[in-house]
């Protein structure tokens, strides 16, 4: 419980434990900030570290010049990108052999209808998962067991990775200065948490009441 207390604090004062962290390891935050934003979506037991606010929190911080946005936004842009493509290969090498058949209600044919649906809708489905916390995890390790070929998901990739980084960083370093935005800090966190998982919450809400055939 002390645990969950601890992290619920962290994401809904991001700003203050980013200062803190910039007292004590100066340009070194940029190295943390490189690192986090790669796990979270580099590594699907890692979807639960904070994405969408802390590029806010960070382009707030570089609003006030305690971070360089120049640097900062391609280090995240980099650090975005580098991790879905550690994600993909992980998928790609582990993810078939998950599906051989000895995990029971892992069925190849699951397999091969997600290989469809992103072949379809690949580009959409990679460059929109950005944008919604824990989906963005699990997507491009799902493109990597096969729903999409390497050269084909870089491009969208790249795309995800920096409309995500821009969108969120700029929209701190615009707004996070605001007096405002730095008095309800918690508020503006707490809605950018709500409106990233309003998708996941309509698709669980939506196959809840869906009739079953």
């Amino acid at each position: 419980m002390e645990v969950l207390s601890d992290l619920i604090y962290i994401f809904l004062h991001l700003d203050r434990v980013l200062e803190n962290v910039i007292a004590q390891y100066g340009t070194l935050t940029y190295a943390i900030l490189f690192i986090i934003i790669f796990c979270e979506t580099g590594l699907v037991i890692t979807p639960f570290l904070p994405g969408d606010s802390l590029l806010f929190a960070a382009g707030a911080l570089a609003a006030m010049d305690v971070l360089n946005i120049g640097l900062l936004a391609p280090l995240l842009m980099t650090a975005a990108v580098t991790g879905d493509t550690v994600n993909y290969w992980i998928g790609h090498w582990i993810g078939p052999r998950a599906f051989s058949g000895s995990i029971r209600f892992l069925k190849k044919k699951h397999l091969e209808r997600t290989a469809r649906f992103y072949e379809k809708h690949g580009g959409k489905t990679i460059i929109l998962a950005r944008f919604v916390p824990i989906i963005r995890t699990f997507a491009p390790f799902v493109a990597g067991i096969g729903a999409m070929n390497y050269p084909r998901f870089i491009i969208y990739n790249i795309v995800g990775g920096a409309a995500w980084v821009t969108l969120f960083t700029i929209g701190g370093y615009y707004f996070g200065h605001l007096p405002f935005v730095k008095q309800h800090f918690e508020m503006i966190i707490i809605a950018i948490i709500l409106i990233s998982i309003t998708p996941i919450a309509y698709e669980v809400v939506r196959n809840y009441l869906a009739p079953e055939h």
